[in-house]
């Protein structure tokens, strides 16, 4: 399946196969960038086992970058012309949770604006949150929270969003939409 240009969603549950179906959609694109925003953990090595699995499937001709906080600043610096795989945004908030609540909504308005102004396929692997335990501490929900916001957020201006269960694929948007009979 070929992605259009626009914003395309990819969500679900852990180990659901979002990253799977995310590259699926880019595949046959020519010119790929795969932005990793996960913080390494060289002394975890099931971790390093993900990361090399993820490794293995990508095509070599995919140019990867590694992202932090400025997520935004990292993807105006990549050409036009490349589409995008984020995976996953999780990593993203993971860096942003020191931020007060003001510059975590600035931060997420020039993210947002940085990605609508694309003219190729932003492909994003968004994790859903709250489908499993439930975080005891204060920091696991402010993470729930600010990735659900951010989630909601991105889906406005979204073509396409796919939730992945069990390696499946749901296209919501051929779902419904709240509000709407």
């Amino acid at each position: 399946m070929a992605v259009e240009p626009g914003l395309v969603l990819v969500s679900g549950p852990s180990r659901s196969g979002k990253s799977r179906w995310a590259e699926s959609l880019l595949q046959h694109h020519g010119q790929v960038t795969y932005v990793a925003t996960s913080a390494r953990r060289a002394d975890d090595a099931a971790w390093q086992r993900r990361i090399q699995l993820h490794q293995a499937r990508r095509p070599d001709h995919w140019l990867v970058l590694e992202s932090d906080r400025n997520l935004g600043a990292l993807i105006q610096s990549v050409p036009e012309e490349r589409a995008l795989l984020i995976d996953a945004l999780g990593g993203y908030v993971a860096w942003c949770l020191e931020m007060n609540d003001t510059e975590w909504q600035h931060n997420c308005t020039g993210l947002i604006d940085v990605l609508r102004q694309r003219t190729q396929p932003a492909v994003l692997v968004i994790e859903e949150t709250g489908w499993g335990v439930v975080p005891a501490t204060a920091v696991g929900g402010l993470f729930r929270d600010r990735l659900g916001s951010l989630a909601q957020a991105l889906e406005k201006h979204s073509q396409r969003s796919w939730l992945v269960i069990q390696g499946r694929a749901l296209d919501l948007h051929a779902l419904g939409v709240a509000g709407h009979g």
